[in-house]
């Protein structure tokens, strides 16, 4: 079925690309609804298994996320409760066509919805040029969708949650059994060396200034990195992703946007940097083989 539906992609390029593209845009609606939902509902599971491990009684419990989950209920106005009909959840086109503005009491919609749309669907055309019509692609796209989901919790929450870090992990080394981005034995490496990376800087951190200098989930998202590009990777993307963060910390704290305490989560810079080697990590490290060794 796949191979048939591969072989359809390889010969119509144009609907191999328009089929990638319209995906990403139904994916990144999804991915927004992820990042904002997830961790209302890990916070909601979190309380819980408090009042029962302490064994005291729980609050009445709030009827606006008691049931909430991915996929219900049904996504609504923030401002009025207005339930989105489905030709108001139309990617891109939907917030163009209302203008930016719900249509019932016509408060602002944030911006970041559309933008998300697009940004999913931009990264997944990139992956699939980069790919072909390919299992590769497949992959990349989820390798993609869940990074990008991972950067929009941690941007607000500053948190890496488990049950997207962990998954991305356990793919890697799945997608390693078939060589697909690398083997095996590199995939198993990169995995154990990311973690023992990052869980190594944070407690000599931890030693000589007494503080948490990142969280856990910083550690297992490098471990994933590190299953899906082999561990040849990491050196590139510990470097790119710390130039990046640096750059960002440094012009945030400039421009007053930050203050020189307030803690700049790692991850999405861990993300982009994750993404552009498994991309082309091969050639960025012969281009940089090449200047030392002319």
């Amino acid at each position: 079925m796949l191979e048939n539906i591969i072989a359809v992609f390889q010969s119509s390029p144009w609907l191999f690309y328009t089929s990638v593209i319209f995906t990403g845009l139904c994916v990144g609606s999804f991915l927004n609804v992820v990042a904002y939902r997830l961790p209302v509902i890990m916070e909601r599971n979190w309380k819980a298994e408090c009042y029962t491990f302490l064994e005291l009684e729980p609050p009445a419990p709030d009827p606006t996320i008691q049931n909430l989950s991915l996929s219900l209920p049904a996504s609504a106005c923030p401002h009025c409760g207005h339930k989105i009909r489905f030709w108001e959840n139309i990617p891109l086109l939907s917030y163009l066509f209302l203008r930016g503005k719900c249509s019932a009491c016509h408060a602002p919609i944030a911006i970041q919805y559309p933008l998300v749309e697009a940004l999913t669907a931009v990264l997944s055309a990139i992956v699939a040029w980069r790919f072909g019509p390919h299992w590769q692609t497949l992959a990349a796209l989820l390798f993609s969708w869940i990074l990008i989901a991972l950067t929009l919790i941690d941007l607000k929450k500053q948190l890496l949650p488990d049950n997207l870090t962990l998954p991305l992990l356990w793919a890697g080394l799945l997608f390693a059994l078939f060589n697909l981005f690398t083997d095996l034995e590199s995939s198993v490496i990169g995995a154990m060396a990311g973690y023992i990376i990052l869980w190594s800087v944070y407690q000599l951190f931890k030693l000589v200034t007494g503080k948490e200098g990142m969280g856990y989930g910083d550690f297992k998202l490098l471990a994933a990195l590190g299953a899906w590009g082999g561990y040849q990777l990491l050196p590139q993307i510990i470097l790119l992703s710390s130039i990046v963060g640096a750059s960002m910390g440094i012009l945030m704290i400039i421009s007053g946007r930050s203050r020189t305490r307030q803690p700049i989560p790692f991850g999405p810079y861990l993300s982009i940097a994750g993404w552009i080697a498994l991309l082309w990590g091969a050639q960025i490290n012969q281009i940089y083989l090449t200047f030392l060794n002319p």
